[in-house]
């Protein structure tokens, strides 16, 4: 079988066959969460190199601890948590280069901001105003930001967020809202996920190949 032919398994099915020796499968999680992890390493300022650092550091940790899942919790939210502890570590460890960065708004009931259809036409203005997006979101505050990128740009529900980041769901609530009011709600109108802090199929690619092969040549690592 090729790895396209695993692609409808879920999460939970394809680490417990990856627990069972077919190593070879993780490069399906890689390429279903790399999008998710990048944008968490922007949302803390890191750029886009050091963000891959951090995608890697976080995908091998990951693999190593797989023993230590406990399939109550969904995979992706085990795998932020992760990457959080990552972005956490080496924020304390040194200070990384920021991009620049400046503002946006709307409530906690209505479709996440970015998740609306969009046509041709907005799809290449989308594209050019890519970098005002970024940095609009690098403006806000960092817990703002953190919580308005798991939520708006990952999708996790209200109760993933308040467990990956040990605070309430009011303190979630709270925080998102605040983050859309600093938002220009114009940008609300004609942006979706991908073009927020975009990782595309070349990283994509990258990444999941030196992961795997660090996963392959442990001793190499």
């Amino acid at each position: 079988m090729t790895l396209k032919s695993f692609d409808q398994y879920t999460d939970f099915e394809i680490i417990k066959k990856i627990s069972e020796g077919d190593i070879k499968l993780y490069e399906i999680l890689i390429r279903r969460y790399n999008a998710s992890l990048y944008k968490i390493g922007r949302a803390y300022r890191y750029n886009h190199h050091d963000t891959e650092d951090l995608m890697q550091e976080t995908y091998i940790n990951a693999f190593y601890n797989l023993s230590k899942f406990e399939y109550r919790a969904a995979f992706k939210t085990w795998l932020t948590r992760i990457m959080l502890n990552a972005c956490h570590h080496k924020n304390k460890k040194m200070s990384f280069k920021n991009e620049v960065a400046t503002e946006n708004s709307p409530t906690e009931k209505q479709t996440p901001m970015f998740q609306q259809s969009i046509d041709t036409e907005k799809k290449i203005v989308n594209k050019e105003l890519g970098q005002v997006l970024e940095a609009a979101l690098n403006e806000i505050p960092e817990e703002y930001r953190v919580v308005f990128t798991l939520r708006e740009l990952n999708g996790l529900s209200v109760a993933e967020t308040t467990e990956v980041l040990n605070i309430t769901e009011s303190n979630v609530k709270v925080r998102l809202n605040r983050a859309k009011k600093m938002l220009r709600s114009n940008i609300e109108k004609i942006y979706t996920p991908e073009d927020v802090y975009e990782f595309n199929l070349i990283y994509c690619d990258r990444i999941t190949e030196k992961v795997m092969k660090a996963i392959a040549n442990p001793k190499n690592d």
